[in-house]
């Protein structure tokens, strides 16, 4: 039995000083932060294909609206969603799931999953303008399809640029979230330290131990 983590609905925005990412919470019931380093690989917390439905969370609109409060989209998003934005969504994830863990092994991408990358990206994005304070706000008419566009330049972005070749997935036995590794070294392991890292440490002390216990 593979071990996948969820989103937590209480997930806060990360807020100025904290680290960034979400909060997951873990199959024991675990909270721990995640910080995948891309808006796109964000939305890979949400479910996936095939086995990984099982953790699906976007049902309906208010799901998805939910998700990009959580996200690392600044604040303030008035976002307006349908049932078909939902659905695009899903398959919008789908395909990047696919892609980002073609990516992480090194197998070829496949046409498909860029087809659908590249037809949300077709459309027209989330528009920001500045705000007569001076900060930066979002304009009106932020939409599904608008969401869904920024997700997949994101991904185009981070497929495409200097991380490209940084997509990884989590080294534990039996997780499978996947992230941009964005550190200097670019020997990010785990998912996150204090869940996967801190596992695999005392799985590996176990297993150093074992052969002398007999």
């Amino acid at each position: 039995m593979t071990e996948r983590t969820a989103e937590s609905p209480e997930s806060p925005k990360s807020a100025p000083g904290r680290p960034p990412g979400l909060t997951l919470v873990s199959s024991q019931g675990k909270p721990y932060r995640f910080d995948p380093g891309a808006l796109c690989l964000e939305l890979l917390t949400t479910g996936g294909p095939g086995a990984f439905a099982r953790w699906e969370v976007l049902h309906e609109p208010a799901d998805l609206v939910a998700w990009a409060d959580r996200s690392r989209l600044p604040d303030g998003l008035d976002l307006s969603v349908d049932r078909t934005d939902v659905e695009r969504a899903r398959t919008l994830r789908d395909a990047l799931f696919l892609l980002a863990a073609d990516r992480a092994h090194g197998r070829p991408l496949r046409a498909a999953h860029l087809g659908v990358v590249n037809a949300a990206a077709a459309a027209p994005p989330l528009v920001t303008r500045m705000e007569p304070d001076g900060g930066r706000g979002w304009a009106p008419g932020a939409t599904g399809s608008r969401l869904l566009s920024s997700v997949a330049r994101d991904a185009i972005e981070l497929f495409t640029g200097p991380y490209g070749d940084r997509i990884r997935e989590c080294g534990a036995h039996n997780c499978f979230l996947l992230f941009v590794d964005t550190s200097r070294p670019g020997r990010r392991r785990w998912c996150a330290m204090e869940h996967c890292g801190n596992r695999e440490k005392v799985r590996a002390h176990r297993a150093r131990r074992a052969p002398h216990e007999h």
